[in-house]
């Protein structure tokens, strides 16, 4: 796995953007508005705008040589040539020379109301003045023309910007007309992911198998020589966290070659079409850019199986959106070069028509990390780390962690860093990577928690059970740590060591249900009551007993049958694969075998009542115990072996609430065979 080393790195060979030069058309287009601007919009080319009572007195005195009235609403004034030079006009009509009038005039101008009015006063001022006047219409579709342009301008800026805030802002896919285009990050001409196949610590069979595509892209000529045909597609499964993107990162960091990278999701629109339509695009780019790798994560969102209804989770637009791609991953030539990677963890669930060959030709599955591969994942992590190295053992920090993905590694590290920082010391030490596994597993510490002393006493005995039972039978996982400290939603914890196994046997399955019941069977036992805090323990309890039962065909009155659907189409159904009959002896058996197990926990705690008093007594004293502790009370155990790693069990209620046993992220998992 890769560290969490996030530097802000420029990704390696990527060349700058050169700057873009500035333009000067940019400038001569303002100039030209300014220009017309101020020739269209300025009133009668830069004539003085007066008031009605300045004109009667220009009249007055002589001044006046003719008006000109403009469509019935604007009178221009022109002055007699010989008063130009006197006063007022002087200065006025020189200052407005200036902003581009003409000499001849018009000089002034004003707005003359009502025109009926206004003809009667021309009459007068001729006969009295000699003031000559005229009417005449007067079109300005310069300025109109102007106004529309701006205004239709405006429009479009507005209608554009709108646009593009729909389409989820500028950039490729970004605007409405461009909703169809796909939207994978490409890696390509110097741009890359700064991940190789060094940075993936384990995952060696995954890491071979990718690699030979790599090599493939890089070297063709030494497989087509032989006859061979580069796989067209590669499905990467497995749990979350264990690094199937990672991988793919690695891929596109080592091959060379344009890589495209996007989720499932990302072919989800809310308009009809645009998934297929996104996925013609992807391909149609991939194969301009040949030879290339398209990256789809989380492809189960896209590829799940089609269903023949509505109830069975039938979808038009994305089962239409996986046609098409089903028919871009079958049309491609021999040698067109163009891989499809896919990433998954519900494998289950996808078309059978996606996962034939020709179209992901191998599935690679990436599995949780086995003892040697957690050795080298904590190598990758502890790295950045400043550590102790006189306590921090890697060979010890992998086997505390049986069944925990890279990711839980990497957060296990991370949060050893902030213990020790909240701890004020300037290396991390063992017990820091300790406390982080509890963190993890069983949530951080409540210590001030108000408990009653007589819940505390119930927690206490309910703890001391589990331990009791565990410790007495053989297959039930050790344990290696109990406390009486509410922790994360639980009231008490329980670390054991599992077992790191592939298969299950009855006998460990059952001992397993009779170590979980051991809790409430010491309630009971003590206090000849039960409480709500074993409410985690018969979830579990529960969960496996109808899987011994139905699914792992592990009961001899059913039989050897299982009604487990590795399709997943069962999702979908509301009936069941059984009968009522069936249905009714499955419900029967599952409680016989979980009250069976019942009886025997209560019986072992009985055989051995005054060990478990004494060992509740020593947890309410500690609070919290080892396995050194159980050895005092019990000896060593007989059936004693090597123990990985401490997988946590908590358990507690409060006033009825459902808070009970936290499942840790690397608990033992027995897939279906």
């Amino acid at each position: 796995m890769k560290d969490g080393d996030n530097k802000d790195k420029s990704p390696r060979g990527q060349k700058e953007r050169p700057k873009r030069s500035f333009n000067f058309y940019w400038i001569y287009g303002i100039i030209i508005v300014v220009i017309l601007s101020i020739n269209l919009f300025t009133m009668g080319g830069g004539m003085v705008e007066i008031e009605p009572t300045e004109y009667s007195a220009f009249v007055d005195k002589g001044d006046v040589d003719r008006i000109v009235v403009i469509n019935d609403e604007t009178a221009h004034v022109f002055i007699k040539r010989d008063r130009l030079d006197k006063e007022p006009h002087k200065d006025r009509i020189r200052s407005s020379m200036m902003t581009g009038s003409n000499i001849s005039g018009p000089h002034y101008g004003f707005n003359i109301g009502s025109i009926d009015a206004f003809q009667e006063e021309l009459k007068a001022d001729y006969e009295e003045h000699g003031v000559r006047y005229s009417f005449k219409r007067q079109d300005n579709w310069g300025r109109e023309i102007l106004q529309w342009v701006l205004f239709l301008g405006i429009m479009i800026a507005i209608w554009m910007f709108v646009m593009r805030r729909v389409g989820g802002g500028g950039g490729p896919g970004g605007q409405i007309f461009n909703i169809g285009k796909s939207r994978a990050q490409v890696f390509e001409g110097g741009k890359s992911t700064n991940v190789t196949f060094n940075d993936v610590a384990g995952l060696e069979e995954a890491k071979e198998e990718l690699a030979e595509i790599v090599d493939f892209l890089k070297m063709p000529k030494r497989y087509t020589d032989l006859g061979a045909k580069i796989p067209k597609g590669a499905l990467l499964v497995g749990p979350p966290g264990t690094g199937k993107t990672l991988l793919a990162k690695a891929v596109a960091g080592e091959a060379e070659v344009p890589f495209f990278s996007l989720s499932g999701s990302d072919f989800v629109e809310m308009f009809v079409g645009v998934g297929a339509s996104r996925v013609r695009d992807l391909f149609k780019q991939a194969k301009e850019k040949a030879p290339s790798i398209i990256f789809i994560d989380e492809i189960d969102a896209i590829g799940r199986a089609r269903g023949k209804s509505i109830s069975m989770g039938a979808n038009d637009e994305r089962e239409n959106t996986l046609n098409q791609l089903l028919t871009e991953m079958d049309g491609f030539g021999t040698n067109s070069g163009v891989i499809i990677l896919g990433a998954t963890n519900r494998s289950d669930v996808l078309d059978r028509a996606l996962m034939r060959a020709g179209r992901f030709d191998r599935q690679i599955f990436v599995d949780m990390p086995d003892l040697n591969e957690r050795q080298a994942i904590f190598k990758v992590h502890l790295k950045p780390l400043k550590l102790d190295t006189t306590s921090v053992d890697v060979e010890f920090l992998a086997r505390q962690t049986p069944g925990f993905s890279g990711a839980d590694i990497a957060n296990i590290c991370n949060e050893a860093a902030l213990i020790a920082a909240r701890r004020n010391k300037k290396v991390i030490d063992r017990q820091d990577f300790l406390d982080a596994v509890d963190r993890v597993i069983g949530g951080l510490e409540k210590k001030n928690k108000i408990i009653t002393a007589e819940e505390k006493r119930a927690i206490a005995f309910h703890e001391a059970g589990h331990a009791t039972v565990s410790w007495l039978v053989e297959h039930a996982s050790p344990l290696v740590k109990v406390t009486i400290v509410p922790r994360g939603r639980s009231l008490g914890a329980a670390w054991y060591l599992p077992e790191e196994r592939h298969l299950t046997t009855t006998e460990q399955m059952l001992d397993e249900l009779c170590a979980a019941l051991g809790g409430r069977a010491a309630e009971e036992l003590i206090f000849g009551k039960v409480s709500t805090g074993a409410l985690s323990d018969l979830e579990k309890v529960t969960k496996q007993a109808y899987a011994m039962v139905s699914i792992y065909g592990l009961n001899e009155k059913v039989g050897n049958v299982s009604y487990y659907d590795s399709s997943g189409q069962s999702e979908y159904s509301f009936g069941k694969p059984y009968s009522e009959h069936t249905a009714q002896i499955i419900d029967e058996e599952v409680s016989k075998l979980v009250e069976a197990q019942y009886a025997r926990a209560k019986r072992i705690l009985s055989e051995n009542r005054d060990k478990l008093e004494g060992l509740a007594s020593h947890l309410l004293e500690k609070e919290v115990i080892f396995k050194e502790d159980l050895e005092k009370f019990f000896g060593k155990r007989p059936f004693e072996k090597p123990a990985p790693a401490p997988k946590a069990q908590a358990n507690g209620s409060d006033a009825g609430s459902p808070e009970g046993e936290t499942v840790p992220p690397q608990g033992e998992h027995n897939a279906p065979h």
